[in-house]
């Protein structure tokens, strides 16, 4: 196995805060005592609103709205902080003085995070599992003002399928449409879907797995080539699918998959001239669902393609660490395909060559700032840990060894026992934003058009769990603001830049998915 860390060093704070131990020590709280197969026999959800109940509904209401014995833990400032470590450390030393105990002693640091962070998901509006594919789309009719620009929210086209991933705007006004089972389509003018034949193939048959569409051989991310109007290139990102075709797949008697770049152009509605650019070694295909794939793709300046492979392994953890490996990395090649002579691994043996950036746990989003050079990501954590990253050359970026997330069952991730790695803080690249409760972050992109002036210098990013759609405003590699643009209008999938400036953001939904189109209120 392949292990190297480097690049510079971050505070051993901002690394404590990222373990998986959430207060000052993990003293009290062994994971191995806890009966987990028992817990997990309940309902994720039901089991953490029966703690709260248990502990803290009698004096708070069980629906956090406080009672004659307690404050409202919802709806309200809280004195002690807002944020997930400031509540577990306000519920662990307690308000003696005001009637509440001191938890610290009594129930184990893990419970006590566990708690807090049900608080700060109610109070966000979120829950452990996502739940909203199924909540009505909600298209503001009025002009929506926001803090630096007033707009129109349009609808471009809908009854889209239930699963679409991306969106990419032609310079005529159309649109190119992936949905994971059906392919790629282009969205005209008029709202109409024509499909796009002789992809490469997508499979529709589905599972289900912790409340979410599982399946493998799906359609990830299309993107144009920066000279598309002179070579016609498109790029897609999907999962290639075989059955019987390596040893795991002989021996679960299903298929496997795995992440795959090709490029090709559209010609009277047809898929042609069609070039692989990247595919893993066989050996490495897996039967993890396409739903831990990744799959976003992005260009730089310099002729350079990124794209995201995730957790695609058996457990989300494996070979995240590993540079012989594929998942949980983004990549970087030519456009062409060729390996670039100086990505951080070449002379690395044994490492996957294409490796640009790792320890990435599910990159949902990438995007290239062309004004300050920057290559952003979005990364879905567990129950908690979402993150914004500046992706540096060569970075680790610390799954599953730094996370302020945890398992969906209220476990410890513990990364460096799971692994045997010990990863040092000065050798990982910290998020520049931190989400917790995990929003279920997905797309961004860096916003540079004039029809809104003033979202330059910002990212606009999407979230699928609080179905916001947000606007993170940048100084110096730092998040400095963060606005809500549309709250609850749906989950969030795609979003994406037009010729003029204008906005396309894709709204996915079980009852039929939505692209609209934002426009400035003149």
């Amino acid at each position: 196995m392949i292990r190297r860390q480097h690049l510079p060093a971050l505070t051993v704070l901002a690394a404590t805060l990222l373990t998986a131990a959430p207060l000052a020590s993990a003293q009290g709280f062994d994971p191995t005592k806890v009966d987990w197969d028992k817990l997990s026999k309940i309902p994720m959800q039901d089991f953490f609103i029966k703690q709260f109940n248990d502990k803290c509904g009698s004096c708070h209401g069980e629906d956090l709205r406080g009672t004659t014995l307690g404050p409202a833990l919802v709806g309200v400032p809280l004195k002690g902080g807002e944020t997930v470590q400031q509540i577990a450390r306000s519920i662990a030393a307690g308000a003696v003085d005001k009637g509440m105990p001191a938890w610290t002693g009594t129930l184990p640091e893990q419970q006590i995070y566990n708690l807090a962070l049900y608080v700060s998901e109610q109070r966000q509006g979120t829950t452990i599992l996502d739940k909203r594919a199924n909540i009505e789309v909600r298209i503001p009719m009025e002009v929506v003002r926001s803090e630096r620009a007033a707009f129109r929210v349009e609808t471009v086209a809908r009854g889209l399928d239930a699963l679409p991933f991306a969106i990419e705007p032609l310079p005529d006004g159309r649109l190119l449409l992936s949905e994971r089972t059906q392919g790629l389509s282009i969205i005209g003018l008029d709202g109409s879907k024509t499909p796009v034949e002789g992809t490469p193939p997508v499979y529709g048959d589905l599972g289900s797995f912790l409340g979410q569409v599982v399946g493998f051989g799906w359609m990830l991310d299309v993107a144009l080539h920066p000279d598309y109007r002179k070579n016609g290139w498109i790029y897609l990102h999907h999962t290639d699918r075989c059955s019987d075709c390596n040893e795991l797949s002989r021996k679960s008697k299903r298929p496997v998959s795995m992440n795959r770049l090709v490029r090709g152009r559209i010609r009277d509605n047809r898929w042609v001239d069609e070039e692989v650019l990247w595919t893993a070694d066989i050996a490495t295909y897996t039967d993890t669902t396409d739903l831990a794939a990744g799959g976003r793709l992005a260009f730089d300046d310099q002729g350079y393609v990124y794209f995201s492979v995730g957790m695609k392994a058996a457990v989300d953890w494996q070979g995240v660490q590993d540079l012989s490996l594929p998942y949980g990395k983004v990549h970087r090649l030519h456009d062409d395909g060729r390996i670039p002579a100086d990505n951080p691994f070449v002379d690395v043996p044994g490492a996957v060559k294409s490796t640009w950036t790792y320890g990435h746990r599910s990159t949902q989003g990438l995007a290239f700032d062309r004004r300050t050079r920057t290559l952003w990501a979005t990364e879905m954590g567990p129950r908690g840990g979402d993150e914004l990253n500046r992706l540096v050359r060569g970075g680790n970026y610390g799954w599953p060894i730094f996370t302020s997330g945890i398992n969906y069952d209220g476990r410890p991730v513990n990364g460096a026992k799971l692994t045997g790695i010990t990863l040092k803080p000065e050798d990982t690249v910290f998020p520049v934003v931190d989400l917790t409760p995990a929003q279920g972050i997905s797309a961004l992109i860096a916003y540079r058009g004039r029809e809104f002036r003033g979202w330059k210098d910002s990212l606009l990013v999407g979230t699928l769990r609080a179905t916001d759609l947000l606007r993170m405003e940048v100084r110096d590699g730092k998040v400095v603001h963060t606005e809500v643009l549309l709250k609850d209008i749906a989950r969030v999938r795609d979003i994406a830049q037009g010729p003029k400036g204008e906005l396309y953001v894709l709204l996915e939904n079980a009852a039929g998915s939505q692209i609209v189109r934002l426009r400035a209120a003149r």
